[in-house]
């Protein structure tokens, strides 16, 4: 067949919605933005690939709230810095039992959340303050008007769903719809991203004996990481052996993330490439059964134990992020740096997840501000990012790219996207100081 002459092309009618605010993608950033505009009064489209919201803590089922609590040495107890939108939805966690207390995370503190409950909160969150969900949808297209973005075209099961917007979000993870825009952009260092990862629940595990040979720390001890190692290539395949093992909301249960998946040349997989993505998925389930087998065989407590679930999809760490009016640099997030537009904080360490030992920096006892320059493409009007694909660094992603700091960077640009849509501001026009007032006004405490 000739494919020049071949017609390609989809019949159905194009439905069209007008909305104040688009934002896509359902992850923490996303979820946090959308119900922000709504709740500054503008209409909200919130398109989401899955029937469910949670990005990479859900479908991903990374399964932590990272980046709540201040690092320290010795044993600190912990001490919360990052509040604002996430405040409410650890709440709304709690109510519903689906979040575990502090975990200790080397020398900083976790939680550990029930993956069904984020997708409940997430939608009664989102229906509460109106916001109109499109899940089962992708966006193909963004619609461009010189260098202004006027909203996205959706694929759905219905048909073509054409949304248009004086503001979007892209809270896709991986800058899309900047991509489709043609608007700068970088991927990891020089184009080599953190590896992805493949994360399961393991049940019938003994959490007491467990605790009691391992300890408190979800980081597991180098005795176990010292068995990994003699294990891999004896029978196992175990390419990682700096392993965390987590309990969850749920009785005798631990979320493992362990897999380290590559390529079957050695190299990290990037999901920006669909064959890569593939492959991913493929090793990333062998790779579980295989760390399940060994801990069953080796890990105290786990004698018992059975794969409960693995993630929807890979967990992915890095692809692509934009570049924006501000960059955050691996050096401000060591330092601690502060900025008088500083729209969010994190106390979180870099964690680079390459090699068997992924490399730890830890910021002591103080936190890091993120610009909104980091969220506003260095060109165009009409689009903000939102999520892990801000502008930063390679090893600053390593950092930045947490859950509770999502939360906090959706709180900051559903208010910018809010200003966009209701004042006609130009995203380039924002001023981070002015947000920065409005989210302390929420609760945020950045001052």
């Amino acid at each position: 067949m000739n494919t020049l002459t071949a017609r390609i092309g989809d019949a159905r009618p194009v439905e069209v919605l007008e909305t104040d605010v688009l934002v896509v993608g359902g992850g923490a950033a996303g979820i946090a933005t959308a119900n922000t505009a709504a709740r500054n009064g503008c209409s909200v489209v919130l398109v989401e690939k899955y029937g469910f919201c949670g990005g990479g803590a859900v479908a991903g089922l990374s399964g932590t709230i990272c980046g709540l609590y201040e690092a320290a040495e010795g044993a600190a107890p912990p001490v919360q810095v990052v509040h604002g939108f996430v405040d409410t939805f650890v709440e709304a966690m709690e109510r519903r039992h689906g979040l575990t207390e502090p975990l200790r995370y080397g020398k900083t503190y976790t939680r550990v959340h029930d993956p069904l409950v984020w997708r409940e909160v997430a939608d009664a969150l989102l229906r509460e303050a109106g916001v109109r969900i499109v899940y089962h949808a992708v966006v193909t297209d963004v619609i461009r008007e010189g260098e202004r973005t006027l909203g996205a075209q959706l694929y759905t099961k219905q048909g073509k769903l054409r949304v248009m917007a004086p503001v979007t979000v892209d809270a896709s993870g991986d800058a899309d719809l900047v991509a489709m825009a043609g608007l700068p952009e970088t991927i990891g260092d020089h184009g080599r991203v953190q590896n992805p990862t493949m994360i399961f629940r393991l049940a019938g595990v003994d959490l007491a004996r467990f605790a009691r040979q391992y300890g408190a720390d979800t980081i597991m001890p180098p005795a176990v990481s010292e068995m990994i190692g003699e294990a891999n290539g004896r029978g196992y395949r175990l390419p990682r052996s700096k392993i965390w093992l987590f309990p969850t909301p749920r009785p005798g249960e631990l979320l493992c993330n362990c897999t380290r998946v590559t390529g079957a040349d050695g190299r990290e997989l990037n999901p920006l490439f669909h064959q890569d993505f593939t492959d991913a998925e493929i090793e990333g389930r062998l790779q579980v059964r295989e760390y399940a087998r060994f801990f069953k065989a080796y890990i105290a407590g786990c004698e018992a134990s059975w794969v409960d679930d693995t993630a929807p999809q890979v967990g992915v760490r890095q692809t692509r992020q934009i570049v924006g009016r501000a960059t955050l640099s691996n050096a401000a997030v060591l330092a601690g740096d502060k900025f008088a537009d500083g729209i969010a904080r994190s106390p979180w360490p870099i964690e680079l997840h390459s090699g068997e030992r992924p490399k730890v920096e830890w910021l002591l006892n103080d936190v890091y501000e993120i610009p909104l320059g980091c969220f506003v493409p260095e060109r165009g009007d009409g689009l903000l990012a939102a999520g892990r694909c801000l502008s930063a660094e390679h090893e600053a992603v390593a950092s930045a790219r947490v859950t509770a700091q999502c939360f906090s960077y959706g709180h900051a640009l559903g208010h910018a996207a809010a200003l966009v849509a209701r004042e006609g501001l130009a995203c380039g026009a924002l001023d981070g100081r002015e947000i920065r007032t409005l989210l302390n006004r929420d609760g945020a405490r950045l001052d």
